[in-house]
């Protein structure tokens, strides 16, 4: 337990726990989320949902791996009383994680080819049915998808292979320093182009009316199910920051800036995205060919959109890159407490592990198209998603409840104690008949609701 190694500062665990959330869930899905539902009335609530479902989830996955010590593959194991059976949610996170890069690796790949096509001029002078077939043609290509996931999959794991210290917390807080840089240079840009103020509005200036355009229970179910699941909470993806990090600071303290920073970085993704639409006269709630198809056809349009856009996809590439290494380090850990072996064995065997499970996402845009396992239309990656998003993370983040607040499980008094050691804020124990009889039922809500708009 002792040997466990720490980050270098409390900056770098905030930053790879805030690169872990901020992913493609942030600026890829929240964006165009938000243009379906309204705009800043939808921005209200998701908040709101952020802070009640979001925020005490994380606190717990945080306070299960310091506690522990160990990643979600033993955590359980430690903090379990005799004779139960936690540890086999050990298990489902696991497969939680390696089933999240089978499909995000891939996608990942995406933003940094479009980096290479926006760069190479691809999409000059296309119109928006010249761009939309620009994905499908990548989508199309088995080979050239497998190159930039193999990629994607090799940069993440090196990164990994140098250590917690010198590889992960160092490459991450380049990369999220980057990020908030490019994300200023572009918000600074779009909020500066003609007609941009409506797009300013719409985003900014609640408008109820527009809330309830797709139904007040469909827009309140979005904003709930955007929040819980931007953070990716349920298996265990962030209890492994949270062995890796000392005493000294409250985790609800340490939760609220992790959760603050991810929040920043949607917004200002917003930022982006609605003013831009908004100028050029684009309805911002397409849907998810927004960054893939809209925003080209947008920069086209654009004075020096070429840089722009270049920037742009350099931004998504890192907010999914962050994602990525996270992961992996997460996947790292699982092996290296389950057998033992040394950081750069454990990379080489995973590095070839998640190349060949990812490669089922790749082809199932192709070659095998034709299985279809969510009915027609749909995909493998669909598949995947569904597995985790529906399924692994919603049931992972009621056992983490139950097991933080339950007699029968770490219990709330441990809990607790593990949550407030340190310098910061508390967290409320007030809140104790909420989190352990309220909140899983809205979680078990959001588990069923997204079984029925799946299948209604």
């Amino acid at each position: 337990m002792n040997n466990r190694e720490r980050f270098s500062s409390r900056l770098g665990f905030i930053l790879i726990s805030a690169g872990c959330a901020v992913g493609l869930g942030n600026v890829w899905r929240f964006p165009y989320i938000t243009g379906q539902y309204g705009g800043a009335a939808f921005v209200l609530v998701y908040l709101v949902f952020l802070v009640l479902l979001g925020l005490p989830i994380m606190i717990m996955e945080f306070s299960v791996g310091r506690a522990s010590q160990k990643s979600a593959a033993r955590s359980f194991h430690v903090l379990e009383p005799a004779g139960t059976k936690w540890h086999l949610q050990g298990y489902a996170c696991m497969a939680g994680n390696y089933l999240l890069m089978m499909f995000y690796t891939t996608v990942g790949g995406w933003m940094a080819a479009y980096i290479f096509k926006t760069l190479t001029g691809e999409f000059k002078g296309l119109d928006s049915d010249g761009v939309a077939a620009v994905f499908n043609d990548m989508l199309a290509r088995p080979g050239y998808m497998t190159f930039w996931m193999v990629l994607v999959v090799l940069l993440s794991f090196f990164i990994c292979s140098l250590g917690l210290q010198k590889g992960v917390e160092r490459i991450t807080k380049a990369m999220m320093s980057c990020l908030f840089l490019i994300l200023l240079i572009l918000c600074i840009r779009s909020v500066t182009l003609p007609g941009a103020s409506e797009g300013l509005r719409f985003y900014l200036i609640p408008d109820f009316t527009r809330f309830t355009e797709n139904g007040v229970g469909n827009t309140i179910f979005a904003a709930m199910g955007q929040a819980f699941f931007t953070l990716s909470l349920g298996i265990g993806a962030m209890a492994i920051f949270g062995s890796y990090i000392g005493k000294d600071h409250t985790l609800t303290g340490e939760t609220i800036n992790i959760c603050l920073l991810d929040t920043l970085v949607a917004f200002l993704a917003g930022l982006i995205i609605f003013p831009s639409c908004f100028a050029f006269g684009v309805d911002p709630g397409q849907g998810p060919g927004l960054v893939f198809i809209t925003l080209p056809n947008i920069f086209n349009q654009m004075v020096g959109g070429r840089i722009f856009g270049v920037l742009f996809f350099v931004f998504m590439t890192f907010a999914a890159q962050s994602t990525i290494i996270a992961v992996f380090e997460n996947i790292i850990s699982f092996s290296m407490d389950l057998f033992g072996t040394s950081r750069k064995k454990t990379v080489l065997i995973n590095g070839i592990a998640i190349i060949l499970l990812s490669l089922p996402c790749v082809f199932g845009f192709n070659i095998w198209s034709g299985f279809q396992p969510m009915g027609a239309g749909s995909t493998i990656q669909d598949l995947e998603d569904f597995i985790v998003s529906n399924n692994l993370l919603p049931l992972g983040s009621m056992v983490y409840l139950l097991f933080c607040t339950s007699r029968y499980g770490w219990g709330w008094k441990n809990f607790l104690a593990e949550a407030d050691t340190g310098k910061g804020v508390k967290f409320p124990a007030w809140a104790r008949v909420y989190v352990s009889y309220i909140l899983p039922l809205i979680v078990l809500f959001i588990f069923i609701m997204g079984y029925y708009q799946k299948f209604k």
